[in-house]
């Protein structure tokens, strides 16, 4: 399976494994071996690390924990303790470990460290200039938050591709539709 990566911020990319919430909730992360395999497409690690459903089971709940904490976040709301503590203790784990080679930088790490790069750029996330830009795609159906780095922070979709594309051609069959008198 090939993953999206639109919003520039790991935390952010791997918020949507589970996409379209409270409409269809369609759950990217089936198995292990697919989160295994977004942590190598995300670029935080060059080889998959071992994941097993328990692995999986603890990747979503801090995925729901830190969405939770990004919607807090965009809505001004207080995040709840328990969000905190399971993020802030992930974020605690070791990072990949870094090696510069001939043939280029390697990242190695289990699934601590894959997690651990996720909860501190959440944590980071609630710290920097972004979360102030930090907004919810208008499209109904679309549950992803993206920093809003437009010129006079007016941009409404995720990405282009797929929910901006979505909303200018119903936008233009909406026009074809209306005869103008």
């Amino acid at each position: 399976m090939r993953f999206e990566f639109t919003a520039d911020r790991p935390v952010l990319d791997f918020l949507p494994t589970l996409a379209e919430r409270g409409h269809t909730d369609v759950e990217q992360l089936t198995a292990p071996k697919d989160f295994a395999n977004w942590a190598v497409q995300a670029g935080i690690v060059d080889q998959p690390p071992p994941v097993d459903d328990a692995g999986l089971r603890h990747a979503k709940a801090l995925r729901e924990a830190m969405f939770r904490l990004v919607q807090a976040l965009i809505d001004g709301a207080d995040a709840a303790a328990a969000d905190l503590e399971l993020v802030n203790e992930a974020a605690a784990g070791p990072l990949p470990a870094l090696r510069l080679e001939v043939d280029g930088m390697h990242r190695n790490g289990d699934l601590d460290a894959v997690l651990a790069v996720l909860a501190r750029d959440c944590l980071e996330l609630h710290a920097s200039d972004d979360r102030l830009a930090l907004r919810w795609c208008a499209d109904e159906h679309c549950t992803r938050a993206f920093v809003d780095r437009s010129r006079g922070a007016r941009r409404r979709w995720c990405g282009m591709r797929g929910c901006g594309d979505r909303a200018k051609a119903a936008a233009y069959r909406q026009r074809r539709r209306i005869p103008t008198a």
